[in-house]
């Protein structure tokens, strides 16, 4: 009988990529949907009804307990959130409620209804913030600088609690950052290869930008949802640290971007102080030495090939239709 998988958040980069390797791996895949009057769903489509979605909402723990029971899944990957940082000092509150608490909801849920589900929540590198050592371990204390980080940095402590107080099978992956052509526009990532499409294609004459210093640990988003898959089937659960070891700057970026189609990013590039944070987060580097040595993970997609992979996609994409043009960043 095949295993069954339940992912909230599946309609997400993370999600969709997660679900086509479940597919291959011959799960049943089950996915959480938030009813809505638009359908966001367009990453699964190429999936066809091969993905069976249930309608709940992180911040209804009935809706989470019903979900639980139709599905019966064996393995429950949490990657609901409101995942993009800026809108967290916006909607702190909603950010806690979903980002946070839905993490609280979702693990008592698993306690009430059947406890020998594997859960894997998706922690945050952001967590780490301010940081306090480079690069960032599975040791190294959070400092989180918003709203989003804060409500992150609940999240994994009480799946920590729930594994040891409840002895739930449950693990946290701390993702640095992971990026596909799949990302969400207002990502820093994807609206720079969305609008190094648009200015190629003359569709555009120029890129708004906030901290061009800040660095990222950045992979791609299908190396890291089989880690995810990873920590689930090992004997005992833990936590890990999920990157590449390397970190880029947002000017790297959007260089190697605009190279990608041999033009020159200081051409068209205006800082616009709109897009700084509050409180920013500078540097961001990952070790990921106990995913490799015990997982036996490795990213396998380098930095310039990943942006390679997105201005390619978003080049491809705009020559098929248009897609809306990104409003911020970072």
């Amino acid at each position: 009988m095949a295993r069954r998988a339940l992912i909230a958040g599946i309609t997400g980069q993370d999600g969709s990529y997660l679900a086509e390797l479940l597919l291959q791996k011959g799960y049943e895949v089950h996915g959480v949907v938030r009813h809505a009057s638009t359908d966001p769903r367009e990453r699964l489509e190429h999936l066809g009804d091969r993905v069976t979605l249930h309608g709940a909402d992180l911040l209804d723990e009935s809706s989470v307990r019903r979900v639980l029971e139709t599905a019966a899944p064996d393995e429950y990957y949490n990657l609901a959130a409101m995942s993009f940082v800026p809108a967290s000092w916006e909607q702190p509150i909603l950010t806690a409620e979903i980002t946070g608490l839905g993490v609280l909801r979702s693990l008592e849920a698993i306690r009430q209804v059947n406890p020998q589900i594997r859960f894997y929540q998706a922690s945050s590198s952001e967590m780490f913030g301010k940081v306090v050592e480079t690069p960032q371990s599975e040791t190294t204390p959070f400092y989180p600088r918003s709203p989003y980080a804060v409500a992150k940095a609940y999240g994994h402590w009480i799946t920590v609690n729930y594994r040891e107080s409840h002895q739930i099978f449950a693990c946290s992956g701390i993702m640095f950052n992971h990026e596909s052509p799949r990302r969400g526009v207002e990502f820093v990532t994807r609206k720079i290869s969305h609008a190094v499409a648009r200015i190629k294609l003359g569709m555009e004459n120029e890129l708004r930008l906030g901290n061009l210093e800040a660095q990222r640990d950045w992979g791609f988003a299908g190396d890291y949802v089989h880690a995810m898959w990873m920590m689930l089937q090992q004997e005992t659960p833990c936590d890990y640290v999920i990157g590449t070891g390397r970190t880029h700057s947002v000017a790297a970026f959007a260089e190697a971007a605009f190279a990608r189609v041999d033009l020159d990013w200081q051409d068209y590039v205006v800082v616009d102080p709109q897009f700084y944070r509050p409180a920013e987060v500078n540097l961001l580097l990952s070790n990921p030495q106990k995913a490799c040595d015990e997982l036996g993970w490795q990213p396998t997609t380098a930095f310039e090939d990943l942006v390679h992979l997105m201005v390619d996609a978003d080049l491809e994409r705009l020559a098929s239709s248009e897609v809306p043009a990104p409003s911020s960043i970072l």
